[in-house]
This record gives C-alpha cells, structure tokens and sequence, in this order.
C-alpha cells in the first residue's frame, strides 16, 4: 500500500491563535504551556507527528479562518446563542430573560393569523348556533292547510299578498287567565275581530297594510251574505281566506293568524311595547285601564288596547287604527337594532311569536321576518266605506265599490295608491 497522502486529515476544530499566532497553525501556534494543557481532543497530543510528516501543515495548507475571540489565558471564549451571554449587562439581561419573553409570549398570541383563526372560529359559531336556532324556531310554526285552489280564484299578480287575521280564539288561555283579561269565560267558536291584508310590492315601493271591517258585507262561499268575521266562524281560516279573495280580487299567497293568548305571550316576550294614549282609556267590556300619556303595555294591557271600540264614536273603524298603530310598534321593536343584537332579548321574542302563530303550509320563518321588516313602515288605510245601513243582520259595513276597485287594482299591479285612498293611523 502506498503511504496516504499529507492532507489527509483536518483538524476538527480551529484553534486559538492566543498572543503569539495569527489565527491559523503554524510555527508560531502556542506551546501546551501557553494553551493550560495542551490541545486536548486533537487526535494526537502536542508535540506529536502528523500520519504524513512532521509537525502541523505550515500556512496555506488550509484555508485562512477568522481568529475566535480569546478568553483569559488564551483559551477560546464560550459562544452563546444570543448577543450576550446570560447575566451580562444588569437591567439588560433582566429584559432578556423576563421582559423580552413575556412581551414576545404576547406578540405570538397576537399574531394575525392567530387572530384571523380566533375570528374565523367565532363567526363558525355563530353561523351554528344561529342555524340550529332557525331550524328549532322554523318547526315550532303551526301550520295549516288554509291556501287552496278553487274555481274561480284570482290569477297571481305582483308583489306578494299576506291575509293577517287575529281571532278572538281562547286556546292555551286557563279560567283565570280569562277572568284577568276579560275575555269572557267558557266562550267557544272562532271569530276574527281582526282582518287585514299586507301587500308587499316587488318592485321596492312601500309596503301597504288594509284594514278589512269585522262587518264588512260579503259574499260568503255557501253561505251567502253575510258579515266577514262570519266566514271564520262558518269555516275557519280557510273560507275566510276564500271569502277575502272573492271580494278584493287579489290572490293570497299567505296568511298569518294570532289568538288572544298569543298576543299576550308575544308582547310579554318582548318586554310589553310603548304607545303613547291620547287620553285616559277605561273600558270594562275589554278591561282595559290606561292613563293619558306614554307608557309601556304589558301583554294584559295590549290586548285590551287592540280590542277597545266601545270608547270610541267610530267603534270598529277606530279600532282598526289602533290596531295597525299596535303592530307597526310591536314590531318595530322585534326588529330594533337593541332586540335583535341582544340574543337574550331576540331568541325569547322570536320563540313566543313563532309558537303563538297559525301560518299556511307555504310559509317559512324567513318570510315572517321579511313581513316583520315591511310592516314597521307600511301606509295604512281601511278599505273605502260607503253606507252603514241597518239590516236582519245588524249593523254592516258597505264598500265604496268603485273607490275600493281602485284600492285593489293598485295594489294588484304594484302601483303607487292614490293618495285619496290612504287614511292613515291614528290612536283614537
């Protein structure tokens, strides 16, 4: 075998030029006497031979290396991680240690894409939670068959038209409860004290909310005529659906009813709703007891207020105001920014409407929020009355047939109404 070459080794680390070399092996590297004990961890010890020849490789053997910091007596410096080592420097190192790492803890945890996950989790949340709650509300709907097709029923036309009723229905109501709100006790039947119809256009115009009279004299399906509020008696929501439609010529897409216990649930889940009384209201038929003045109904007080027309000279016809002037503020207040920000107050008010409405089998809750939204600024009238004659029937409500004609076709063809046909709303 033949000898291997001289360059065969490196040492494995540089070392220490100490005071006498310039930062490479060579002849002036310093003796094991200058070194405190030679070069330990070299493969051979000092004064020892190199495998190919004599002593270490002289300058320019290897490449030239930047000399290390010396330490005392020559020996090479501890190297540290940092720019300084631990504990130089006083206050500095207590930054280092302490200061510098809470404050770096505190720029991990606000980094942007920890943020950007923190966000992105919450809104995850949120969308969950508020799925789950319009699925939970959306079930707790009654539903009923009440929309059907018939010979004779008006064509679609634009915009979208809602039959509101509210009914003098007890159901969910004790004996005491009765006794309290002045219902009457033991009262059976249906009877709709409360008739209207929602036209919401399709074209962005303003919504328009029409009250029809109780009394309304009507062409009842099977019945002949007759007052409106008769056809719920007769045949429900349903024929009173039909009934409606026969005599305004507009196709109802959906309908939305409320009892008595209803009504009271939902203006108590709200918090009771402010209305502002022109004059003191005292009426036993109703019980209703108010103050001149604004102030806040509870669900007791509400209901009395909506069904209150022996105080007034109009009766039904100012009640019907009232009635609208209810709704606009109840649920102007359902739909505030307060109520619906505030799930305390939103998820209680949206689960004592939804379990207090009667709706056709069509409707969703998405849409009773769109009605909601349309209906806290709507124009308001009462279909145009012609003559209140007395009949074998009692006292009835006649149509201005050609003034209500107009009403109609307006809001059949998404028109604005004339202004003539708007009465407006007032508290009586």
């Amino acid at each position: 075998m033949s000898d291997a070459p001289d360059d065969w080794f490196r040492d494995p680390a540089p070392r220490s030029s100490g005071r006498a070399g310039p930062g490479y092996p060579g002849a002036a590297e310093p003796s094991d006497s200058q070194l405190g004990g030679g070069n330990r961890g070299s493969v051979w010890e000092s004064g020892g031979q190199h495998p190919g020849g004599s002593g270490y490789p002289g300058p320019g053997a290897w490449p030239e290396q930047p000399p290390l910091r010396g330490g005392r007596g020559g020996r090479p410096a501890p190297q540290y991680q940092g720019s300084r080592p631990p504990g130089s420097g006083g206050a500095a190192s207590g930054r280092g240690s302490s200061g510098r790492g809470s404050s770096g803890r505190g720029r991990r945890w606000l980094r942007p894409r920890r943020v950007l996950a923190i966000i992105a989790l919450v809104v995850v949340v949120l969308l969950v939670l508020s799925g789950v709650a319009y699925f939970y509300l959306n079930s707790k709907l009654t539903r009923s068959n009440v929309l059907v097709d018939y010979a004779g029923r008006p064509a679609a036309s634009a915009g979208t038209n809602w039959l509101i009723t509210g009914s003098d229905s007890r159901q969910g109501l004790t004996v005491t409860q009765e006794h309290q709100l002045a219902t009457g006790v033991g009262i059976g039947g249906h009877r709709s004290d409360t008739v209207m119809i929602l036209h919401v256009p399709s074209n962005g115009g303003p919504s328009v909310l029409v009250s029809l009279p109780r009394d309304s004299y009507v062409d009842i399906p099977g019945f002949g005529m007759n007052k409106l509020n008769a056809a719920y008696s007769f045949g429900g929501p349903k024929l009173l659906a039909e009934t409606v439609q026969n005599a305004t010529g507009l196709k109802i897409n959906h309908y939305m009813g409320i009892g008595f216990g209803g009504l009271v649930n939902v203006v108590n889940a709200v918090g009771g709703v402010r209305m502002c009384i022109p004059q003191n209201l005292n009426d036993p038929a109703s019980g209703l007891h108010l103050t001149k003045g604004c102030q806040n109904l509870n669900g007791a007080q509400a209901l009395g207020f909506v069904r209150t027309r022996h105080l007034f000279a109009t009766q039904d016809l100012q009640r019907e105001q009232d009635q609208r002037v209810f709704i606009k503020a109840l649920l102007t207040k359902m739909t505030s920014a307060g109520t619906l920000a505030n799930p305390f107050a939103s998820f209680p008010a949206a689960n004592g409407a939804v379990s207090s409405l009667t709706v056709d089998k069509g409707t969703q809750l998405y849409q009773l929020v769109q009605v909601a939204f349309a209906l806290r600024h709507p124009e308001t009238t009462t279909v145009p009355i012609g003559s209140t004659p007395l009949l074998a029937v009692g006292d009835v409500v006649i149509w201005n047939r050609a003034e209500a004609l107009r009403l109609f076709d307006a809001m059949k063809n998404d028109q604005p109404v004339p202004k003539s046909l708007i009465t407006g709303s007032k508290v009586g």
